[in-house]
């Protein structure tokens, strides 16, 4: 956990994950307030779901705003590296009015404060935090893959801290946000149209879920989605069930559970 809390800024880490058998071993990277906020926490989540050998790696995003975890807006993708063979970097931005998540210094996610979110989008203090825990229940291809502690230890490697965000008084509750300036090159501030173009490539090739086309949790999409009928049909056919509309009660009830436990 970090010892200031942020209102806005850039945190990265780079991160090596562990290695061999993982099934079902979470890795996070996260921003939260759960601690001062428990009824309605905000929170900003990079999850590694675990991994079993020869299989391609996931990672999981999550957006939660004044308590809304009834409304889980996860998105997961695969990775087009083995994470724990060497570090990468995993990135959020968070700024008033979008929240931008990257790998490897591509933007992999943008969610903006539309008028439709404005009531969940993460707008108190949060720290940073990082954590490993067994997701036994449903982290691994939905739980069918347990932790197997003869392959313990798990050892999550991080290095090359980035906070640089805008701290806050934790008793006062107030910030002051002059420590953030523009002349850190490496701090993005917004996604150029190079970065934009790798986005696309990136979500095209390697985003395996959307709670946006999620038919068998949500009648409806949720109100701040914006859909693309490319990437619905894509998704479609990578899980016909999930996104067809038919309703998958136990795949729901897992991600009920992980709704629950944040």
């Amino acid at each position: 956990m970090s010892n200031d809390v942020y209102i806005h800024g850039f945190f990265s880490a780079s991160i090596k994950l562990p290695s061999d058998y993982t099934a079902g071993v979470v890795v996070a990277f996260y921003m939260s307030n759960g601690d001062m906020y428990e009824k309605n926490h905000d929170e900003l989540d990079f999850e590694f779901l675990g991994n079993i050998r020869g299989k391609e790696w996931r990672v999981q995003t999550n957006v939660y705003g004044n308590g809304s975890t009834s409304v889980g807006r996860e998105e997961r993708y695969t990775l087009w590296f083995d994470p724990s063979e060497e570090f990468h970097r995993y990135s959020i931005l968070w700024t008033e009015d979008k929240i931008i998540f990257y790998v490897d210094d591509i933007p992999i996610r943008e969610i903006k404060r539309t008028g439709a979110m404005i009531h969940d989008f993460p707008s108190k203090p949060m720290s940073l935090y990082s954590t490993i825990w067994d997701a036994s229940a449903w982290a691994t291809n939905g739980g069918k893959y347990k932790v197997d502690y003869r392959y313990a230890p798990y050892v999550a490697q991080f290095s090359d801290l980035v906070l640089h965000g805008c701290a806050v008084d934790p008793i006062e509750r107030t910030h002051k946000c002059d420590d953030i300036s523009p002349e850190v090159g490496s701090i993005p501030s917004d996604i150029s149209p190079t970065q934009r173009v790798k986005m696309s490539n990136f979500r095209k090739k390697h985003l395996a879920y959307s709670y946006c086309y999620d038919k068998s949790r949500y009648k409806a999409p949720p109100s701040e989605c914006v859909l693309d009928p490319v990437e619905a049909d894509r998704l479609k056919r990578y899980d016909p069930v999930t996104f067809g509309g038919a309703r998958r009660r136990h795949g729901r009830r897992h991600r009920d559970e992980k709704a629950s436990s944040v």
